[in-house]
């Protein structure tokens, strides 16, 4: 079997979780480090990345995209001259969480160089990543299974997977805003215990899941509040219900640097695990 070469672009948990599966699998993992954190570059490092440039990376047999949403686009354009250049041309494999309609600008700057696109959603914790693949060019994907990932291809258009991925985190993630917000506005007015009790005794399971999530969401609040703001354009400005992730937004980008809020959620929740 030929290895494959795989350039990966973003370094997060999650990017060096899948490069890592990769490399274990025998792929070669290209990555760049260019303008990267040391944290990012030494993730990627462990992970088995090797740094290279542009044009090795879209010389490569798939490019996977696993960035903040605010910069998937500007991902894309960066990497669009190399593409054009290349005469063998990779597959970009855009894993982010955005919308359909921002999937669909990426996907125009992919197709003005050459290269398939194939649009991407990635359900599941670093350590069991599942990856959903949709649109024309979705089982060219099909190979990176054999590469150490857990591949799903969707029979859907260029979009497809982004609307499950996010329908998926506006449930999940939406959760975990509602229990926010509603856990501190109890606290604020003297409920907390009182909620607490009740949740238990009458909703266990959503004491339970609420417990194991909330304390884990702000240090990644920050990167929540564009993937929210994807999900109301998902959602559509014709729909009321787009307001709701609009205000989940703001409730991130408040956690983000409000430590005061975050401590007394952890706090909160400690009572329930207990």
């Amino acid at each position: 079997m030929t290895r494959l070469t795989i350039a990966l672009v973003g370094a997060g948990s999650m990017g060096s979780a899948v490069g890592k599966l990769l490399s274990a699998s025998g792929a070669r993992v290209l990555t760049t480090l260019e303008g990267r954190s040391a944290a990012s570059a030494a993730r990627a490092r462990e992970a088995g990345m090797e740094d290279a440039t542009l044009d090795e990376l879209a010389a490569s047999d798939f490019i996977l995209s696993i960035v903040p949403p605010a910069v998937a686009l500007d991902t894309a354009e960066r990497l669009a001259p190399a593409l054009t250049r290349a005469a063998s041309k990779a597959v970009y494999i855009d894993c982010n969480a955005i919308s359909p309609q921002t999937v669909a600008t990426i996907a125009q700057t992919v197709d003005a160089t050459g290269a398939a696109f194939v649009d991407g959603g990635i359900i599941g914790m670093p350590s069991s990543p599942k990856l959903y693949f949709s649109g024309p060019h979705a089982p060219q994907a099909s190979a990176l299974g054999d590469a150490g990932l857990a591949v799903r291809l969707l029979d859907g258009p260029v979009g497809a997977a982004s609307a499950l991925k996010m329908s998926y985190a506006g449930i999940t993630k939406g959760l975990t805003a509602i229990g926010s917000a509603m856990s501190l506005a109890a606290m604020r007015n003297g409920a907390g215990q009182a909620l607490l009790d009740e949740l238990a005794e009458s909703q266990p399971e959503i004491s339970a899941w609420l417990a194991s999530n909330v304390p884990r969401m702000p240090p990644k609040a920050y990167r929540w509040v564009a993937e929210m703001e994807e999900i109301a354009a998902f959602i559509g400005d014709g729909f009321a219900e787009h307001r709701i992730y609009e205000g989940a937004a703001g409730l991130y980008a408040r956690l983000a640097t409000d430590k005061t809020a975050t401590d007394a959620l952890s706090r909160f929740f400690s009572e329930t695990a207990r």
